[in-house]
C-alpha cells in the first residue's frame, strides 16, 4: 500500500515558517549569550563568618557591584574555599582567582613585607596611616608587583594576641615547650622560637581540629579571628601580648587584572581604597566588643609584661635587618614615624 503525502497546506505552511524563524532565533540567542555574560570577579579570604575580613570583603563587594551596575559583579569567598592563603596567593598569579586578602603570606612572598612580622613596629592605626603613606606606597607595593602582585589597598587583619590551654603567658619565659600555631610566614616562626615557643605554620582552616585535638597547644591572632573561627571553645587563656599589628592587602594578580576594562579596573581600585575607613571604624569597634565576647565566654585573660617581650624581640629585628636588603632603612623610618 502506497501512502501519498499531499502539499502542504497554506496554514501548515505558515505554522512552519514560524518555527524555522523561533529556532534560529534561539540558536542566534545561543551564540550571542557569552558576549552578554556577566564578568564575576571572584574574592577569596580565609575569614570565617563574623570575622574582620568577612565584614571587610561584603562591605567592598557591595559598593563595588552598586558602582558597575552590572559590568561586572564581586563575588566573596570566604572560609578558604578558594584555598588558603598561599594557595589563593598562586591562583592569583594563575588567574584563576580575581582577588584575596592575604595577610602575614604576603611576607613570604616578598621580603620586605616582614617588617609587619616585626614586634611592637606598629604603635597604633594612626601610626599604620603614616607608614602606608611613606613606606608601603613607595617601597612594598612595587616590590609586591615584581612578584606579580598588586595591592589595591591595606585593610587590616588585627592586633594579634596569644591564646593557649596551658597557662597564662605573662613573659616570654612561659611560652617555653608551647606547642604554637603560626601562620605561613618565616618571620612569625622565628620570634615565637626566640621566645621560647615550638611554633609550627598551619593553615588557618586546620586550626580549630589541632587546637581541639591537643596537636597544638596554642595560637596567635586578632580577637576578630579567634571569636569568629570559635577558638574560646578550645583555648582556656588569652593574653594580651598584642605582639604584632597585622595589616591585610586587598590584591590582584597584574597579569589577570591588566585584561580586565579599564573601567572596571578603575571602579574596583578606587573602591578598595574607598573601603580602608570602614575596615579601621569597624576593626577599632571590635577591639573592645570582642574582648567582652571571649571573656563572657570564660576565657581567662591576662596582661602581660610588654618590656619583658620588647627585649626578646632585639635579635629579630637584627637578623631582618642583616637578610633582608633595605629592611634596615625600613625599619628606622618606621620608628621615626611614631609619635
Amino acid at each position: 500500500m502506497t501512502i501519498t503525502q499531499g502539499p502542504v497546506g497554506h496554514r501548515d505552511s505558515r505554522l512552519l515558517r514560524s518555527l524555522t524563524a523561533a529556532a534560529l532565533a534561539c540558536a542566534g540567542l545561543l551564540i550571542a549569550a557569552p558576549a552578554f555574560a556577566q564578568l564575576e570577579i571572584k574574592l577569596g579570604h580565609v575569614g570565617e563568618p563574623g570575622s574582620l575580613f568577612q565584614q571587610s570583603a561584603d562591605e567592598y563587594a557591595k559598593r563595588a557591584n552598586a558602582k558597575l551596575a552590572g559590568k561586572a559583579k564581586v563575588v566573596t569567598f570566604g572560609s578558604s574555599q578558594l584555598g588558603g592563603d598561599k594557595e589563593l596567593l598562586q591562583k592569583l598569579k594563575l588567574g584563576t582567582v580575581d582577588m584575596a586578602l592575604p595577610s602575614t603570606v604576603m611576607s613570604s612572598e616578598v621580603d620586605l613585607f616582614g617588617i609587619f612580622e616585626m614586634p611592637y613596629i606598629v604603635k597604633d592605626r594612626a601610626h599604620m596611616g603614616r607608614i602606608e603613606k611613606e613606606i608601603f606606597w613607595t617601597k612594598l607595593e612595587p616590590a609586591a608587583e615584581k612578584k606579580g602582585l598588586k595591592v589595591l589597598a591595606v585593610w587590616e587583619n588585627g592586633i594579634r594576641h596569644i591564646t593557649n590551654s596551658k597557662r597564662p603567658i605573662k613573659v616570654p619565659a612561659d611560652l617555653k615547650g608551647i606547642k604554637l600555631r603560626v601562620p605561613e610566614g618565616v618571620w612569625r616562626v622565628k620570634m615565637f622560637q626566640a621566645y621560647g615557643a615550638n611554633p609550627s605554620p598551619m593553615k588557618f582552616s586546620e586550626l580549630f581540629t589541632a587546637l581541639q585535638t591537643g596537636v597544638m597547644d596554642g595560637e596567635e591572632n586578632p580577637f576578630t579571628q579567634i571569636y569568629s573561627a570559635k577558638l574560646q571553645e578550645v583555648q582556656k587563656y588569652l593574653s594580651l601580648s598584642g605582639h604584632v599589628y597585622t595589616p591585610a592587602y586587598l590584591t590582584v594578580g597584574t597579569t589577570h587584572w591588566n585584561t580586565l576594562p579599564a573601567d572596571v579596573r578603575k571602579i574596583l581600585d578606587d573602591t578598595a581604597k574607598e573601603t580602608q575607613a570602614f575596615v579601621y571604624e569597624t576593626a577599632a569597634k571590635d577591639d573592645t566588643a570582642l574582648l567582652d565576647k571571649l571573656k563572657q565566654a570564660g576565657m581567662q585573660v591576662n596582661e602581660v609584661d610588654k618590656e619583658a617581650f620588647v627585649a626578646a624581640s632585639k635579635p629579630i629585628y637584627e637578623e631582618f635587618g642583616k637578610e633582608v636588603p633595605g629592611a634596615k632603612e625600613l625599619i628606622d623610618r618606621a620608628t621615626a614615624l611614631r609619635q
